[in-house]
């Protein structure tokens, strides 16, 4: 009897374990329709408690927004976090017509941060790139950005979509070690200054696999960044892939080492390029850049280092770039040129281009303004293998480069 008596007593205290314990394991899902959120409305207050408990958990936790749409406004989501965490989109997340703020989902300070889902962010951009002036003056109205990761460390981002950004689609600063993988990005070709991620004061970032569809760069790598990879991403409509632009700020410091590699663009305003701007704020070297196996497809301006950036005539184009550029190459670059000129590398007149080689570049033009051809200055590339344009020909001596 003393046994079955001290048995009875302990049941409560057994029962209580067996169900914290299925507590526990429950609670490694903060499903935010469990704090309050419904299809058809705002989720902003749901989301931000439900990131707050899976950010004080001490075992790895996860953040769901099942499917359905969903309203949301600027929702900051704050480490450092106990353990890793992941976000999970699997519905749409709709940002309202209001132009304030930085951008919808911010994402700070987190180490092992995944964020992952067949989810959309969408940011109703059409409600707002009318109000873009950026085309107008050199400091100008920002735009909310879709996704801003700023001090993320150890992560990655993976599946989900970014529609329709009122501004940069995705946004990088001081972050290491983040990896995007099998990303949309859509928007209009003529969507003002919707770069698709733009990466800035950061390192070892790795865009692999993803879709790229909008109105500026599909890629913009920044200053201060080291150990950017970009491989098999496809762009277009866009502005291209692009290093830069560099110099226009006091604050920007050397960029060195960016790899792009087994790329397809396709009827972009420009393809692969360097650019920076006349008259920079500062000197900075920019070196160690590659760009290798990309196709064209009726790209304009597929080859393209310009140190004499000056959209909209917002620079003195009369001072040459005091950014320095060395260690470039351009290998395997092949397709259709939507331009005669297919290959332009205009280096700055006080800071020549050093070291740049290219390599087995195959472009073809059809169109009506002459045949193709390249454009050099202030530069000596290394010229290799295959040459369709001939490169720098008006640099060659006598008899010039054969094309072959």
């Amino acid at each position: 009897m003393g046994l079955i008596s001290n048995f009875v007593a302990l049941l409560p205290v057994l029962l209580l374990l067996v169900s914290n314990s299925k507590a526990q394991s429950a609670a490694g899902v903060f499903d935010i329709t469990k704090y309050g959120a419904k299809p058809n409305a705002d989720i902003t207050a749901a989301l931000a408690s439900a990131w707050k408990e899976a950010c004080a958990s001490t075992t790895p936790s996860k953040v769901l927004i099942p499917k359905g749409t969903y309203g949301l406004s600027q929702s900051n989501l704050k480490g450092p976090c106990k353990s890793s965490i992941e976000l999970q989109l699997e519905g749409t997340v709709q940002a309202s017509a209001d132009v304030k703020g930085d951008g919808l989902l911010l994402l700070e300070y987190v180490d092992q941060l995944t964020v992952s889902g067949t989810g959309v962010v969408d940011g109703q951009g059409k409600t707002a790139w009318g109000k873009n002036d950026c085309h107008l003056k050199k400091i100008c109205t920002k735009l909310p950005m879709n996704l801003k990761f700023n001090f993320v460390t150890n992560s990655i981002v993976k599946d989900i979509t970014s529609l329709d950004s009122k501004n940069y689609h995705f946004n990088l600063l001081a972050c290491k070690n983040l990896t995007f993988d099998h990303v949309t990005i859509t928007a209009p070709g003529n969507s003002p200054n919707t770069d698709g991620i733009h990466v800035g004061d950061s390192e070892q970032i790795n865009i692999l696999n993803t879709n790229i569809a909008t109105g500026d760069d599909c890629i913009s790598v920044g200053s201060s960044n080291k150990q950017i990879v970009i491989s098999e991403v496809t762009c277009g409509p866009g502005h291209g892939i692009s290093i830069g632009s560099l110099g226009k700020y006091t604050n920007e410091k050397e960029l060195m080492g960016v790899t792009v590699k087994k790329c397809k663009l396709t009827g972009t305003t420009n393809g692969v390029r360097i650019k920076t701007w006349p008259d920079s704020a500062v000197a900075f070297p920019a070196s160690d850049m590659h760009f290798e196996d990309i196709e064209m497809v009726n790209v304009s301006n597929p080859v393209l280092i310009d140190q004499e950036y000056c959209p909209w005539n917002q620079c003195n184009r009369k001072v040459p770039s005091k950014i320095k550029i060395s260690k470039v190459s351009f290998k395997n670059i092949r397709g259709t040129s939507a331009t005669p000129v297919a290959v332009k590398l205009v280096c700055s007149q006080s800071n020549p281009c050093e070291g740049v080689e290219v390599a087995d570049i195959d472009l073809t033009y059809s169109g009506s303004e002459g045949p193709i051809k390249s454009q050099c200055a202030n530069v000596k590339p290394v010229i290799s293998g295959k040459q369709n344009p001939p490169i720098c020909a008006e640099l060659a001596p006598a008899g010039g480069p054969s094309s072959d």
